[in-house]
């Protein structure tokens, strides 16, 4: 990595780590080279602005973190329902108290931004249909192999990543695992019952 690509990389991740924790609105240009402490010129060489950021956070940082931990292990089961289930408990009871207090990133960023930005609109829309198209094709195999009954996988893979988001929400408002663990005990009954 050239010195510029990890200049590049440390403002990424730093900007990534202040919006986290205080919103992409409340978090300026000029707190973000306070944080990292690079020149403004710095700065605008590797982002022509604050939305192109925005931008590169989702697909550089969310997209790749969603990618590992929620779509790439679907594809390490035998049983595709046990994956799904497994797939999301193993995410949602490695998650952080850190991340408890501050939520889904994704999810903070569709809920502030995505009404306001196409840019923000698009990538964030990118790896919630990169999530659903893994889910649908889990769970076409879960039915050519007769372990379901359900004809139309796209609305369950939908169900199943609004309840994800819900209950990082919840997680997040009562600062509480307990959440995670309500919506991973009623997502296997539901599974079970495809």
């Amino acid at each position: 990595m050239t010195k510029a690509e990890a200049t590049r990389a440390y403002i990424l991740e730093k900007s990534f780590e202040l919006i986290y924790q205080n919103g992409y609105q409340a978090t300026s240009i000029d707190k973000i080279i306070e944080t990292t402490q690079v020149t403004k010129g710095a700065f605008y060489y590797h982002y022509k602005n604050k939305e192109e950021m925005g931008v590169a956070i989702i697909k550089e940082i969310i997209s790749p973190r969603i990618k590992k931990g929620l779509v790439d292990p679907l594809d390490g089961y035998e049983h595709p329902i046990d994956g799904i289930y497994e797939t999301i408990q193993k995410f949602l009871l490695g998650i952080t108290d850190h991340q408890i207090q501050f939520g889904c990133p994704m999810n903070n960023l569709i809920q502030e931004m995505a009404p306001l930005h196409p840019g923000f609109q698009l990538a964030l829309g990118g790896i919630l249909k990169m999530w659903e198209e893994k889910l649908v094709e889990v769970l076409v195999r879960a039915k050519q192999m007769e372990i379901i009954q359900q004809e139309h996988p796209q609305p369950i893979a939908r169900f199943i990543i609004s309840g994800y988001e819900g209950t990082r929400g919840l997680g997040k408002i009562y600062q509480t695992q307990a959440y995670y663990e309500a919506y991973l005990s009623q997502l296997k009954v539901y599974l079970k019952a495809l």
